[in-house]
């Protein structure tokens, strides 16, 4: 009949006009033939039950080597991240290409890692705004059923807030000598009390040449000893030096600035933090 349409304006073509309402009554007849089937095939609503019978709780009750829920049925998926990520350019360096600290963790452990690190956060940073976008580096946080919490801060206070010169009172302010009172400190204690350890993470060094931050080497060997009597007085807080991650006279952990590390340097500072993560944590 469909192929009728098309031969022309001729008898076919009246000829299906003309059988048109009939085959529209047939199939409309069909239809309610099924429908009333179908409604006879399901039982009036007050043949249904109103609550299981006492029959049926008696055979479940005795069957009770079958669990009707599994007991773990609602479980966190497998790729939600237990490790989270803060800090400076040191941890957010090559985040783009997804070769960063955060990344190489990720690697060493086999499992994700979030990151909210941003490059020039500090951890002493007054404007409301943008520090809340993560330029200050508690604003960094985010909630979450986190194990560890790996982070660094501080040099870009010590280098933009005094030039890495008479540093006293801002080094104070960032952590005290005895490692007990300042911004560090703070930020650290927050942390394990919401259940979290804590590895905090030096900075490189330079290997014996050049660097726009050379003139910062002893303030932040300063300010990692007071970072390391920190770590001395809470067992779930773990200070993870890289002073010693840089041979003489080896460029390749650094980036060309000289200043960030490489996509090298990256690895090497994710491998190292998962070493320590590993050799504290039984379940990794």
């Amino acid at each position: 009949m469909i192929d009728s349409i098309f031969v022309g304006p001729g008898v076919r073509m009246r000829e299906y006009l003309i059988r048109a309402p009939y085959t529209l009554l047939l199939a409309i007849g069909f239809a309610v033939v099924f429908l009333v089937a179908g409604c006879a095939s399901t039982p009036p609503l007050e043949a249904m039950p109103d609550e299981i019978s006492e029959d049926a709780t008696a055979a479940a009750a005795a069957n009770s080597t079958t669990d009707v829920v599994a007991k773990n049925a609602v479980t966190a998926p497998e790729d939600t991240p237990r490790i989270l990520a803060m800090g400076d350019s040191m941890m957010a360096w090559h985040s783009v290409t997804q070769k960063s600290v955060s990344h190489a963790l990720e690697t060493a452990l086999g499992e994700p890692v979030a990151s909210t690190a941003v490059s020039g956060a500090r951890m002493l940073y007054n404007l409301p705004i943008s520090g809340a976008m993560g330029m200050k580096i508690a604003s960094q946080y985010r909630k979450g059923d986190w194990d560890w919490v790996v982070l660094n801060g501080g040099g870009n206070d010590l280098w933009f807030g005094c030039g890495c010169g008479k540093c006293t009172r801002k080094m104070d302010k960032l952590i005290s000598e005895d490692g007990k009172r300042g911004a560090i400190p703070m930020l650290v204690q927050e942390l394990r009390n919401k259940g979290a350890q804590v590895a905090w993470v030096g900075y490189l060094r330079s290997p014996g040449v050049w660097s726009p931050i050379e003139g910062c080497r002893d303030n932040g060997d300063a300010l990692e000893a007071r970072i390391a009597k920190l770590a001395a007085l809470d067992s779930g807080v773990h200070f993870v030096s890289l002073a010693d991650l840089v041979p003489h006279g080896n460029r390749s952990f650094h980036s060309g600035d000289m200043i960030h590390p490489s996509l090298k340097g990256s690895r090497a500072i994710g491998n190292r933090v998962a070493g320590v993560i590993k050799a504290q944590d039984s379940g990794r």
